[in-house]
């Protein structure tokens, strides 16, 4: 798509295979071959007296300044650039009939938002569509009834409020004082993923979700449908990979939800089963291509991919295909300095997730946001797996848990099909449960969201409270920004040393656990440390980290030094380094905020590989 500030141009997919798509597309794994993208130059407005409705701005919208979509109004590449209070904001666009016909000439027309944080709503020609709240996940509208055949352009307008100061909010790492303080950083407002136009016949494939049987050799498959399917509608599924067809099944449909299954020849034989596993050394992905047909007619076809492969725990490893992988992740905040939470570009997605590969982890633990799913794709495609976690709410109560649970439920439906995903993350450091060590009622909270977690997708790993204060867990992660080797070492030796880590205060001065749960073999990972600071230019006083390196060869021994220690313990099953870039005024990223690394690529990848590098 286009994010260069220039009107938006038509994208037509021409891939038949969805697995080798560009990255341009907004929603990877259900692919039509037309749409049409709306990024680009809108009219934008500030509502800070919250004046608009009563004034019916959605009817006769005249904004006064124009901002290039998806960036958020707090970044320099939106073009407003504006990082104040403002809880309300508007936008609007014409839509021409040249992008109508570009979406396609099915029966109806659909708008798309990727993100837009907080709460949005919006009207095309000054009738309601719709809202949606949450800012991390995706909705949609059905305009075909708004569209005016009389009109020479159609008018779109959305307003998204925002409240930076209401902390009931799923927020993550935005701030809410007026300037970034600490970890905090920057808010997004508003729109901040693709916005785009796609044109469905009147029964069409609404969502897909895609899950593997090893032992049955079997693809399963939940479809949901937008509207009734007619009598006599069959759905017919075709596995591929490289082009050969792997298997394939047609089966009636008489409502809107459909499971089905397919078996796979292949997979039945012993010899061929390893050939088609997803892994990070191997990222391997299905080509699937569903058809919606009546009396022999198609009505509706859409290209998709999956990915073969187990995630679970066993003798203190975490299993991808029944084989341990011991976990070399990194943070990423997914922030960029000029475009805040959204990639500046859909390449850049592909280059952090090539980036992180290269400086030789395996994994990436996506922190306090919802990644656009284009880096699942590249991450999907490219092999590297993900730890995908809510963005926290910092208040306790009715409304901070109501909105994150729904928020959550929203994201694991979005993402429930990525190979890439292996873990689940609810909640982080008891941020917004702040108190969960003497409070019951937030410990019922963090177990029933990773219970909600568990049921909405069993075939992943959960952990209810990243960091310390843990409730039922299948992974036990502690957070430790230690800087002595010699501490690190001894801290995380071996099990003598667990079982004292588990018995006291961890090193935070936080419990590991809240309750009476026995220790039953999960793994142990240190899932942040590190954050050494290294500066490679001025970055203010306000510039910070965990430790500070003076020059590029303290960082290397620093950075050296910690990293072996975690990695000679005799009981981690794996680890996450804080962090992947400077971030504001984080410096203790291995890269600067422009994603150049610290140290020759080769260096920190060999420091972070070290004897483990056969996963």
């Amino acid at each position: 798509m286009s994010t260069e500030g220039t009107d938006a141009t038509p994208r037509v997919s021409t891939a038949f295979r969805a697995s080798q798509q560009d990255g341009t597309y907004p929603r990877p794994q259900l692919m039509r071959p037309e749409w049409f993208d709306l990024s680009g130059n809108w009219a934008f407005a500030y509502d800070d007296a919250d004046e608009g409705l009563d004034a019916r701005w959605y009817d006769s919208p005249a904004f006064d300044r124009t901002i290039v979509v998806p960036f958020p109004p707090e970044s320099a590449r939106s073009g407003i650039h504006d990082s104040g209070y403002h809880r309300v904001v508007w936008y609007s666009r014409e839509l021409s009939n040249a992008d109508l016909a570009a979406a396609g000439d099915h029966a109806r027309m659909l708008v798309h938002f990727g993100a837009v944080d907080y709460r949005a709503s919006v009207w095309l020609n000054g009738r309601f569509l719709g809202s949606h709240e949450g800012g991390h996940t995706p909705f949609s509208f059905d305009v075909t009834a708004q569209l005016d055949a009389a009109r020479d352009t159609q008018t779109l307008v959305v307003r998204a409020e925002d409240d930076p100061l209401d902390v009931s909010q799923p927020r993550g790492k935005q701030d809410w004082l007026p300037e970034p303080h600490v970890i905090w950083y920057s808010r997004t407002t508003g729109i901040w993923q693709p916005v785009w136009l796609e044109s469905v016949p009147t029964t069409s494939v609404r969502s897909l979700h895609w899950s593997y049987d090893p032992q049955r050799a079997e693809v399963r498959l939940g479809l949901l449908l937008r509207g009734r399917p007619a009598a006599g509608s069959t759905v017919s599924v075709t596995l591929r990979y490289d082009g050969a067809e792997l298997g394939s099944t047609t089966v009636p449909v008489t409502s809107d939800r459909l499971d089905l299954v397919v078996g796979m020849p292949a997979q039945q034989n012993g010899q061929g089963y390893e050939q088609l596993l997803w892994s990070p050394l191997h990222p391997r992905l299905i080509d699937a291509e569903v058809v919606l047909s009546t009396g022999g007619e198609t009505v509706d076809a859409v290209q998709s991919y999956l990915g073969l492969r187990t995630v679970g725990t066993a003798q203190r490893t975490l299993q991808l295909n029944d084989r341990p992988v011991y976990l070399r992740s990194v943070l990423s905040q997914g922030f960029w300095p000029d475009s805040h939470l959204a990639a500046p570009t859909p390449d850049a997605l592909r280059a952090e997730v090539q980036l992180i590969k290269d400086l030789g982890f395996n994994a990436a633990r996506v922190h306090q946001k919802i990644e656009d799913p284009r880096l699942l794709f590249w991450a999907d495609s490219l092999g590297l797996l993900i730890w995908e976690e809510l963005p926290s709410a910092f208040e306790f109560g009715e409304t901070a848990m109501r909105r994150s649970v729904a928020e959550w439920s929203e994201a694991i439906d979005r993402d429930f099909s990525h190979p890439c995903i292996v873990t689940w993350v609810p909640l982080n450091e008891s941020w917004g449960v702040q108190h969960i060590a003497r409070s019951q009622q937030m410990r019922d909270y963090a177990d029933a969201l990773y219970s909600l977690t568990k049921a909405l997708d069993p075939t992943r790993l959960a952990i209810s409270n990243d960091g310390w204060e843990h409730v039922r867990s299948d992974i036990w992660s502690v957070h430790d920004y230690e800087w002595s080797g010699d501490v690190l070492r001894a801290r995380y030796a071996d099990d003598a040393s667990r079982e004292a880590l588990f018995a006291g205060p961890g090193p935070a001065g936080r419990q590991l656990r809240v309750t009476d749960e026995p220790y039953a073999d999960q793994p142990v990972m240190l899932t942040e440390f590190g954050g050494v600071q290294f500066s490679v230019h001025d970055d203010g006083e306000d510039a910070w980290g965990y430790s500070v390196a003076t020059s590029k060869d303290d960082f290397a021994e620093r950075l050296g030094t910690i990293v072996s220690a975690v990695r000679s313990s005799g009981f981690l099953a794996g680890f996450c380094y804080t962090q992947l870039t400077d971030t504001m005024q984080e410096a203790n990223g291995l890269c600067d905020e422009n994603r150049m690394p610290k140290l020759a690529m080769e260096q920190t990848a060999a420091i972070i590989r070290g004897d483990r590098h056969r996963d």
